[in-house]
């Protein structure tokens, strides 16, 4: 069987096995670690997802859909911190979408991109600082973070970051730090 473009179609298993192949993926307590470092996780969850489910605290909110744009140096819609070399750790729900994603930034030259094995689900079950609410535009405000399973409480994220509006290329302009100013209808 062949693809589109004449080549051999693959299935999902097979891409994202060859995705993980080139990925040193991490655990929950090394992705902390690594955070810690220096290190970007970035939640690549739906907004609908993080409400529903909670956040990391520190983690950046983009959603899948413009991961690239927001973190290749050269895109004029990247984010103030995209470089090559950034040490990104992607996390989606479950740790599937992330390796995809992950792949993606490597394939862009970010060599430090790997991703959460297991994703969010892996980091709450590790007990692991989580926090719940509705995502309220703002500035950010100081809150508790308790480990362990999701607890109530809003999460604030950033003001706006100015970036560029790039028209008819389906790239959204302006980056609000934590969130992405679109909405993404993939699962995680």
């Amino acid at each position: 069987m062949t693809g589109s473009c004449g080549g051999a179609a693959r299935s999902i298993d097979e891409i994202l096995g060859e995705a993980r192949a080139r990925l040193r993926r991490l655990g929950p307590e090394e992705a902390r670690a690594a955070m810690a470092s220096g290190a970007v996780l970035v939640d690549i969850r739906s907004q609908a997802q993080r409400s529903g489910q909670g956040v990391v605290p520190g983690a950046l909110q983009i959603e899948r859909n413009v991961l690239e744009w927001r973190f290749d140096p050269r895109s004029p819609a990247r984010l103030p911190q995209a470089s090559y070399h950034l040490r990104v750790i992607v996390m989606c729900v479950e740790g599937y979408t992330s390796s995809l994603a992950a792949a993606s930034l490597q394939d862009l030259g970010v060599a430090g991109a790997t991703d959460l094995a297991g994703g969010f689900r892996a980091w709450q079950r590790a007990g692991l600082p989580v926090l719940a609410g509705p995502v309220v535009p703002g500035p950010v405000v100081p809150g508790p973070v308790v480990p362990g399973p999701v607890v109530p409480g809003p999460v604030v994220p950033g003001a706006v970051v100015p970036g560029p509006a790039v028209s008819g290329s389906g790239v959204p302009g302006p980056v609000r730090a934590g969130l992405s100013s679109v909405s993404c209808c993939g699962a995680g």
